[in-house]
């Protein structure tokens, strides 16, 4: 047994389940009301599978909006695939939860950014921040979807 709880990993996991449990709403009555999603996933992740030219056009990380047309949204233990149309072409996905960056729900104002794995099953530690500085990242990130929400990081609540 661990000497420490480590509550980093099992907070990824609960909202990683959390996402999951979302999807699989979805994918079973459709999306309520105004929700929609936007999810930013890590394009390198060994488990992603999309297509070479989505790829080549976006070597690190992709943001996918689930709101209007998406069609075949398969809900997974380990990931969720769906079929989204990018310039009149539809293109099925496979995301795993692991490769997932950011989900955000702009129609209530909720989100959840994770952290990049610097090792599997491993977080980073936290890096202490000023107040109101945002979270370093190690990559690129794409702008925040307009609106008031916030987005929650969790390594912060993770002491030090």
């Amino acid at each position: 047994m661990s000497a420490t709880i480590d509550y980093g990993n099992l907070m990824h996991r609960a909202m990683r389940g959390l996402i999951q449990q979302v999807l699989n709403d979805v994918a079973l009555n459709g999306l309520p009301g105004q929700h929609h999603f936007f999810i930013t996933f890590d394009t390198m992740h060994p488990d992603v599978e999309i297509a070479d030219s989505l790829s080549d056009r976006y070597p690190e990380e992709m943001t996918i909006v689930m709101q209007h047309w998406y069609r075949d949204l398969e809900v997974t233990d380990e990931g969720f695939s769906v079929t989204l149309n990018f310039g009149d072409q539809p293109e099925p996905l496979y995301i795993p939860y692991d490769a997932i960056r950011t989900f955000v729900d702009p129609s209530v104002e909720f989100g959840l950014r994770f952290e990049t794995q610097e090792e599997a099953g491993e977080y980073p530690p936290p890096t202490p921040v000023e107040d109101g500085d945002p979270p370093p990242t190690r990559r690129r990130s794409k702008p925040k979807p307009k609106g008031d929400g916030e987005v929650v990081s969790l390594d912060s609540f993770r002491k030090t």
